[in-house]
C-alpha cells in the first residue's frame, strides 16, 4: 500500500508495517543495520494530520506511528514516534487492525486527535485514563466497520 491509503484507509490504533523494500543486513552489521531499520519497521497508527498551508509554505497530509517506549521500571524516559508525508515512497502494509469492542483513549475529540491508549474494553480504558489523568482525553469504541478489512487495502502477506 502506498503512504496515501494508509492514510485514506487504515484506522487510528493499526499496527503498520513500512519498508523500502531493502534486504535486511546481517546482525554483525550494527551500523547497516540501525540504518536499515529506519525505512524498514512497525508502528501503531496513532495520528492523521490534513493538508495546511502556513503564509506560502503547503504541508502535505500526513500521518504518526508510535514505534515504541524506552525506560525502566515502568516509568517512561522516551516515546519514539515517526511521521511520514503521504508522499512517502516507501510500501506500507496493516499488520492488524483494532478488534471491535477494544477502545481507543484519544487525547480530544474531531480531526488530529492522537491515540493514547489502546485498550480492550471499556473498563480497561477507564481505568487507564484514571491513572494516567488526561484532561480532554475521549474514548473512542471501535466497531466492526473500523476492523473490517476492505477488499480494495491490498494487504500483503
Amino acid at each position: 500500500m502506498s503512504a496515501q491509503s494508509i492514510f485514506d484507509q487504515a484506522p487510528i490504533g493499526a499496527l503498520i508495517r513500512y519498508s523500502d523494500g531493502t534486504p535486511r543486513p546481517p546482525q554483525r552489521f550494527k551500523n547497516k543495520l540501525a540504518a536499515w531499520e529506519n525505512s524498514n519497521n512497525v508502528g501503531r497508527l496513532v495520528r492523521k494530520a490534513a493538508a495546511h498551508t502556513i503564509g506560502n509554505h503547503t504541508t502535505p497530509a500526513s500521518f504518526t506511528l508510535h514505534q515504541g517506549d524506552f525506560g525502566s521500571a515502568g516509568v517512561v524516559v522516551l516515546r519514539v514516534f515517526k511521521t511520514f508525508s503521504v508522499g512517502s515512497p516507501l510500501t506500507f502494509t496493516v499488520v492488524e487492525r483494532p478488534r471491535p469492542g477494544a477502545v481507543r483513549v484519544l487525547d480530544r475529540a474531531g480531526e488530529g486527535a492522537e491515540l493514547l491508549h489502546l485498550a480492550e474494553n471499556r473498563a480497561a480504558a477507564q481505568a487507564w485514563l484514571a491513572s494516567h489523568r488526561y484532561a480532554d482525553a475521549v474514548l473512542d469504541e471501535v466497531t466492526d466497520d473500523d476492523a473490517t478489512a476492505s477488499a480494495a487495502e491490498g494487504r500483503a502477506a
